[in-house]
């Protein structure tokens, strides 16, 4: 029987590959990037130290510039800080000045009525008192009236000292109060002037 003349022989097929391979192997290298590496010893190729040091002065520029930013802006919160204490300690006090001006008018005008009678220049003292004790509340400026309370060095200051009028008062009791004291915002800015008990002496034997 005669042998089909299409079908390749071994020499044939043997011979085809090498060709196949070739031809794949150009397509792979021709759609591969350049090597980043050495081909011979597979090491990572460094960069120079030219290239090393224009990074490192690009770096430092940078951070240069961020610090001169970050202080510009700490001098200008710095500088508008300082501005707003100056006018807070100028303009502390125009809030409680207005509410004195009532206060002012009104003892102008109980002064400027010479025929008033005593009832109507007491009526208009009383008036203007509360007037005063509403700009103090306004402000936050309170009273110190420690009569009858236990004595406090922080908000009070002893004048003398007395005996207790009876054995019911504990020793340093506030028993005359001879000028009230005042707290502004809860500090004291002037302590009341009083006078304290004493624990009574025995009767001698």
């Amino acid at each position: 029987m005669q042998e089909n003349s299409a079908t390749p022989s071994p020499t044939q097929t043997t011979e085809a590959l090498p060709d196949l391979n070739q031809q794949g192997s150009t397509a792979d290298a021709a759609a591969a990037p350049a090597p980043t590496v050495d081909p011979v010893t597979e090491a990572t190729v460094m960069p120079s130290l030219e290239e090393m040091l224009k990074a490192a002065e690009l770096k430092a520029a940078e951070h240069h510039d961020a610090w001169l930013r970050a202080k510009a802006e700490t001098e200008n919160v710095r500088r508008r800080a300082q501005e707003d204490i100056g006018k807070a300690g100028k303009f502390a006090v125009e809030k409680f000045s207005g509410e004195l001006l009532a206060v002012k008018d009104s003892l102008e005008a109980a002064l400027a009525n010479e025929n008033q009678s005593a009832e109507n220049l007491k009526a208009g003292v009383e008036l203007t008192l509360r007037q005063l004790v509403s700009a103090f509340e306004k402000s936050s400026l309170a009273e110190i009236n420690p009569l009858g309370q236990k004595f406090d060095p922080h908000q009070h200051q002893a004048i003398s000292q007395i005996e207790a009028p009876d054995e019911s008062t504990e020793a340093n009791t506030v028993l005359n109060v001879l000028q009230k004291g005042y707290a502004l915002h809860g500090r004291v800015i002037r302590p009341a002037l009083v006078v304290v008990s004493k624990t009574k002496s025995a009767p001698a034997a």
